[in-house]
C-alpha cells in the first residue's frame, strides 16, 4: 500500500493524475485533512480501458493518522462498473480523511492507471452558492448525443451532495433542462469543460437554477452545439428528484 499525504485540503482541486496499481502494489491511499465542516469531492477518472477500480472515504476516527481496521468500520464508497468515473461528494464535519484507491479487476498487462481530483468546498446551504457547488467533473450519469427527450430520477443528502450528468448537443439542436420533485431545496447548474480538465474554471459556467425551497429549477434554451456537464445539488437536506432534458431541433447551427 502507497501512503500519500495531501495535508490540507481546501477548494482549490488537488490533481493526482497518472497514478499506477499492479499486482505489487494493489493500493493507493490519499490522506488529507479539512479544518471546518466542508463539502468533500472526489473524482476518480481516467481508469484505463479494460480494468475497474472503486474509491472509499474514510475518516481517521481513532485520529492516530493511520487508516487501520478501526477506520474501515464506517465509510462510503462508490463502485461504478468497469472503467467508468467513480465519485464521493460527502458533506462533513472537520477531521482527518483517508481516500483510498483499489481495483476491482484488471486487464491483462496487469497495470491500472488512473487520474484522482480532491477538494472540500463550502458545505451546503453556504451563500453564496457558487461556493457550495463541486467543482469537479466526473463522468457519474453519462447520457450521449442527445437525440430526444431524456428523464432520469435521482437523490442527494448528505452523502451524497451532488449527482453530475454528462450530455453532448449536436448542430441544430437544443435542450431545456427541468429538475422537479423535490422534498427540500436543490439546485442545479450546467457547465463545459472547455479545456478538458475536468474542473470548473472560470468562464466554464453556462447556467444555472438556484430557486428557493421546493420550487422547480429550470435551464432554458441551451442551443450551442458540444460536451455538457450538468451538476445536480442539494442546498438544505437530502431529497428525490425528476430530471426532464426536453430535447428540440433549431433551424441554425
Amino acid at each position: 500500500m502507497a501512503l500519500f499525504n495531501l495535508g490540507t485540503l481546501g477548494s482549490t482541486p488537488i490533481l493526482q493524475n497518472d497514478f499506477h496499481l499492479n499486482p505489487s502494489d494493489l493500493t493507493d491511499v490519499f490522506q488529507f485533512k479539512i479544518t471546518s465542516g466542508k463539502n468533500i469531492n472526489l473524482s476518480l477518472t481516467d481508469i484505463s480501458a479494460g480494468d475497474n477500480a472503486d474509491i472509499r472515504l474514510f475518516r481517521d476516527s481513532n485520529n492516530n493518522g493511520v487508516l487501520d481496521n478501526f477506520d474501515r468500520k464506517v465509510g462510503l464508497v462508490s463502485n461504478q462498473g468497469s472503467n467508468h468515473d467513480d465519485a464521493i461528494n460527502f458533506k462533513t464535519s472537520p477531521g482527518t480523511f483517508f481516500a483510498e484507491v483499489s481495483p476491482v479487476s484488471l486487464a491483462s498487462s496487469g497495470d491500472l492507471s488512473y487520474d484522482l481530483a480532491l477538494s472540500a468546498t463550502a458545505p451546503s446551504g453556504t451563500f453564496p452558492l457558487s461556493d457550495s457547488f463541486s467543482n469537479l467533473l466526473p463522468k457519474e450519469f453519462v447520457l450521449g448525443n442527445l437525440s430526444g427527450d431524456v428523464t432520469r430520477t435521482g437523490n442527494v443528502n448528505n452523502q451524497n451532495t451532488t449527482d453530475v450528468y454528462n450530455f453532448s448537443l449536436g448542430n441544430f439542436e437544443g435542450v431545456n433542462i427541468k429538475l422537479n420533485g423535490l422534498s427540500t431545496d436543490a439546485d442545479m447548474r450546467l457547465i463545459r469543460d472547455f479545456n478538458n480538465n475536468r474542473i470548473v474554471d472560470a468562464g466554464e459556467e453556462i447556467a444555472r437554477s438556484t430557486n428557493g425551497g421546493i420550487t422547480s429549477e429550470l435551464i432554458s434554451n441551451i442551443t450551442a452545439a458540444g460536451n455538457y456537464f450538468l451538476q445536480v445539488t442539494e442546498f438544505s437536506g437530502a431529497t428525490n428528484y425528476n430530471l426532464t432534458l426536453d430535447h428540440f431541433t433549431t433551424t441554425f447551427a
